[in-house]
């Protein structure tokens, strides 16, 4: 694990134990960003979904559309 995605876990269990989930999406985002300069979109792919389909409103704030964007970018 490199030391940004520490900084990244770090993150994801701050905003889990406050139930965050704005929070946790823009960390998933951000880490799977960095998955994917890695070549590692399936790990980012699947850490991004699983985040993605809590939300089931709002899918067209700024932070939902740069999601799916990025989930398409996946593919």
């Amino acid at each position: 694990m490199t030391d940004a995605e520490a900084c990244f876990q770090k993150s994801l269990d701050v905003a889990k134990s406050q139930h965050a989930k704005a929070w946790k999406l823009r960390t998933t985002m951000s880490l799977c960003r960095l998955w994917q300069s890695q070549d590692r979109n399936n790990d980012a792919r699947e850490a991004l979904t699983s985040v993605y389909e809590w939300f089931q409103e709002g899918l067209q704030t700024p932070d939902l559309v740069d999601a799916k964007q990025l989930l398409d970018s996946l593919r």
